[in-house]
C-alpha cells in the first residue's frame, strides 16, 4: 500500500522519534508499505516520520545500476557506532523536500547497528552513496533534516519554496 509523503515543513518531521520496542506484524508491514513507497516516489531511503510515524524505523535501497537486483533493507533502531574521519560530499535531496538539492558533507564511511525484520541484531560497514543515505535517513529519527546543514539564507529559500507547493497542493 503506497503511503502519503509529510512534505516540509511539517511540525511532525522535526520530533525525535521512538525506538520499537516490540517488533510486531504491523511495523513489519509498515516497513513493507514504505519500501513500496520509496520505490514509487522514486527514491533511495525513507524513514518512518516521513510517513507520520514517530517511530525508529528507515528503509533504503541504494542500487541504482540499470538491470542490478534491488537490495531492500529495514531497519529499526539503527544506530550509528563509528564514522570515519574521511568525508564525502553529496548532492543530497529528500522525498520531504521534493525537487531540491543541496551539496552536505558527511562522514563517508559509517558502521551502523540495527534490528532487522526477523528481530535479529545486524552490524554493518557503509560506504559511498549507501553511507551518506543511512545518516540522512537516521537523521530523520532525530528531527534533522538535509537541509538543516546548509547556510540559514539557503534553508530558509528551500522552506519558503515548499510552503508555496504545500499550498498549492491545498488548492489542488
Amino acid at each position: 500500500m503506497l503511503l502519503s509523503i509529510l512534505i516540509h515543513p511539517d511540525s511532525r518531521l522535526k520530533k525525535v522519534c521512538a525506538p520499537v520496542d516490540d517488533l510486531t506484524d504491523d511495523l513489519r508491514l509498515l516497513a513493507d508499505n514504505m519500501l513500496q513507497t520509496m520505490y514509487e516516489a522514486p527514491g533511495i531511503g525513507l524513514a518512518a516520520p516521513q510517513v507520520g510515524v514517530l517511530s525508529r524505523l528507515i528503509v533504503l535501497d541504494c542500487i541504482k545500476e540499470e538491470g542490478a537486483a534491488p537490495h531492500p533493507m529495514a531497519m529499526f533502531n539503527p544506530e550509528v557506532l563509528a564514522v570515519s574521519d574521511e568525508t564525502n560530499v553529496y548532492d543530497e535531496g529528500c522525498l520531504s523536500i521534493p525537487e531540491q538539492y543541496a551539496e552536505v558533507t558527511r562522514p563517508a564511511e559509517v558502521e551502523v547497528a540495527w534490528i532487522d525484520r526477523d528481530g535479529k541484531a545486524q552490524k554493518q560497514v557503509f560506504d559511498k552513496l549507501w553511507a551518506t543515505c543511512v545518516q540522512h535517513e537516521i537523521d530523520h529519527l532525530d528531527g534533522k533534516l538535509f537541509i538543516d546543514y546548509l547556510r540559514p539564507l539557503k534553508r530558509q529559500m528551500i522552506t519558503r519554496k515548499m510552503q508555496k507547493l504545500k499550498r498549492e497542493l491545498a488548492r489542488g
